[in-house]
């Protein structure tokens, strides 16, 4: 069964193409979406798809594109968000 999870990625993930990269591994593993910056250099992400998929997009979280340092992240099972679309997309900064 389907569950929604917010993740927020802290260290060096700003300006190492993070969002691109996870927005990459959110369609490899058939999830849909979104990733967006934040103003204070954490990435943030909610995702919705199968459990053993959102745990392999955490597990690769921690480790992150090759010019990332991933200090911590954060995951949180949310309730599903009605307005996430079909895909995995970037949105604005928050």
């Amino acid at each position: 069964m389907a569950e929604t999870r917010h993740l927020t990625v802290t260290g060096r993930v700003q300006g190492v193409a993070y969002r691109a990269w996870t927005i990459g591994t959110a369609k490899e593993l058939g999830l849909v979406g979104w990733v967006r910056n934040r103003q204070d250099g954490a990435v943030e992400i909610t995702a919705r798809g199968e459990p053993d998929e959102l745990d392999a997009l955490a597990t690769r979280c921690r480790r992150g594109p090759p010019m990332a340092q991933v200090q911590d992240v954060v995951e949180t099972t949310v309730d599903d968000d009605p307005d996430l679309g079909p895909y995995f997309v970037q949105i604005a900064s928050a």
